[in-house]
C-alpha cells in the first residue's frame, strides 16, 4: 500500500469516528453511573433487608428478635410506636437506634417508610376479631405476689410454676424464663410485648389464650403488668456469674 493511501485511510477512519461517535468503538471505557447514596434508598424491601432482617428475619419472623410478621403485635404496637422504637432504639437491649438524631444512619423519611412498610406488609386489621387489647405499655405498678399467682395460672404449663422451664434439658422444650442472662438482654417492655403478642411461630399464644384449660379467659392488663414485674424481679446485678464476686 502506498504511503499516501495509508494516510488517507487513517484520516477517513478518524472522520467516521468523529461524525458517528464512538459508542460502539472497541476499547471504549464503560461509563459507570453514580451509586445510590444510602440516604437515597426509599424502597421498603431494601431498607428492611439492610437494617432489620438480620435480627427480625428475612420475612419478618424466625429471627432472634420479636416477630414483625405477627399481626397481633403490629395492631397492639401501632405504626407510631414502631416508628419511635426504630428511631430511638431500646436502651439496655440489643435494639439500636437507627435515626441520625440518635446516632444511627437513617433519615426520618426512611424510618417512616420502614414503619409503614412493616405494618402494610404484615398487618391484618381484623386479627383481633373485635377484642380490646391491653395497652402496649404498662399504665400501673406491678405486684409481685399477684404476678407470681398469675404466672402460675397462665404460664406454668409451658414455663413451669417457678419459671425455670418444663423438661428444659430435652431438645425442643422450653427453657427458663427467669434466667438472669436472658433477663439481662430483654427489657420489661420486651417481656410485656411477648405476653401481649405471643410468638406464633414458636407456638406461644398471645394474651387471649389461657393454656391451663380451666376457666379459659384472656389475661387482664393488670395481670400482664404483675407477671412482668415478677419475672423482672429475677434480674441480678451480675448476670452470667454463678458466684457472688468479692473485691
Amino acid at each position: 500500500m502506498r504511503k499516501e493511501t495509508f494516510i488517507f485511510t487513517l484520516l477517513f477512519s478518524a472522520i467516521c469516528v468523529a461524525t458517528t461517535g464512538c459508542k460502539d468503538a472497541p476499547g471504549k471505557p464503560t461509563v459507570i453511573s453514580e451509586a445510590t447514596r444510602p440516604d437515597q434508598i426509599i424502597d421498603f424491601p431494601t431498607l428492611y433487608k439492610q437494617n432489620c432482617a438480620a435480627c427480625h428475619g428475612e420475612q419478618g419472623k424466625a429471627g432472634a428478635a420479636v416477630s414483625l410478621a405477627n399481626p397481633v403485635y403490629l395492631i397492639i404496637s401501632g405504626v407510631d410506636n414502631i416508628q419511635r422504637v426504630t428511631a430511638a432504639g431500646v436502651p439496655g437491649t440489643l435494639m439500636p437506634p437507627f435515626s441520625r438524631a440518635s446516632g444511627g444512619m437513617l433519615t426520618d423519611r426512611q424510618i417512616q417508610i420502614l414503619a409503614h412498610g412493616i405494618v402494610d406488609t404484615w398487618g391484618h386489621p381484623g386479627v383481633l376479631g373485635g377484642s380490646m387489647p391491653p395497652s402496649y405499655t404498662s399504665t400501673s405498678p406491678g405486684d409481685l405476689v399477684h404476678g407470681q399467682q398469675a404466672f402460675i395460672n397462665f404460664c406454668a404449663r409451658c414455663h413451669g410454676s417457678d419459671g425455670a422451664g418444663v423438661n428444659a434439658r430435652k431438645e425442643g422444650q422450653i427453657g427458663s424464663i427467669i434466667d438472669p442472662s436472658y433477663l439481662a438482654l430483654v427489657s420489661d417492655q420486651s417481656l410485656r410485648t411477648a405476653i401481649l403478642a405471643g410468638f406464633p411461630d414458636q407456638h406461644m399464644p398471645d394474651w387471649r389464650s389461657d393454656l391451663t384449660g380451666t376457666g379459659a379467659r384472656p389475661m387482664t392488663d393488670q395481670e400482664i403488668t404483675d407477671v412482668v414485674a415478677w419475672i423482672a424481679a429475677h434480674r441480678t446485678a451480675t448476670p452470667g456469674q454463678p458466684y457472688q464476686q468479692h473485691s
